[in-house]
């Protein structure tokens, strides 16, 4: 319903339970978001434009909305939220530990080591979000015709797999996904030996720049 918000910031809060709120006041209007707190970090001061990404989440009757730095990030927080038992704040939670190109290969690897960082993130949680995401994301990789638009990417299959399905993950189109991993090919972005987690990272610092 609501993609992106874009106006003046008019303040950030920390409230009970940890929560950060971003007040946004777009054309004259002020939008109250949660947000993860790394972002807070990151957001230029009070009065200063900035273009938020938003998710409209309504549970009894009660909207909240949920503002990200990125598209990307947003996606994959939609993602998290669709795994069974798992909330807006442990998918908050998962954003702020770690980094996303970290998250995303630990959920398609299944590392629950990596994911149990998060607050509140224990062992069956994490192998309840690496089963059910990873198997959504084989289903979409088998019928994306991934293979036929990748082909002349240098990667072994396995490699290549884990990291067309960590894109998949954030939201990327196959069609995204094919032009990100050739331009990263063709510039030598990545080195010879480089593993999955360095195409991820070059991949979407390529796509978040076009």
């Amino acid at each position: 319903m609501i993609s992106y918000l874009k106006g003046a910031i008019a303040g950030i809060q920390k409230t009970s339970g940890n929560r950060v709120i971003l007040t946004l006041e777009v054309n004259s209007c002020g939008y109250d978001l949660q947000i993860p707190a790394h972002l807070a970090q990151q957001l230029p001061p009070v009065g200063e434009q900035v273009q938020i990404f938003t998710h409209l989440q309504i549970r009894e009757e009660q909207p909240m909305l949920y503002g990200f730095g990125s598209a990307t990030q947003r996606d994959l927080f939609r993602q998290l939220i669709s795994v069974s038992g798992i909330g807006a704040a442990l998918a908050i939670a998962l954003l702020d530990t770690l980094e996303l190109p970290d998250l995303v290969q630990a959920i398609v690897t299944g590392n629950t080591q990596l994911l149990i960082q998060a607050p509140g993130v224990g062992g069956k949680t994490a192998e309840r979000i690496s089963l059910e995401l990873r198997n959504k994301l084989a289903d979409w990789h088998n019928t994306a015709g991934l293979a036929a638009t990748t082909s002349s990417v240098p990667l072994a299959p396995e490699i290549l797999e884990e990291v067309q399905m960590a894109l998949l993950a954030v939201g990327y189109t196959p069609n995204e996904i094919a032009k990100a991993l050739s331009n990263v090919s063709q510039n030598a972005l990545v080195g010879k030996n480089a593993g999955a987690e360095d195409w991820i990272r070059q991949a979407i610092a390529w796509l978040s720049s076009q």
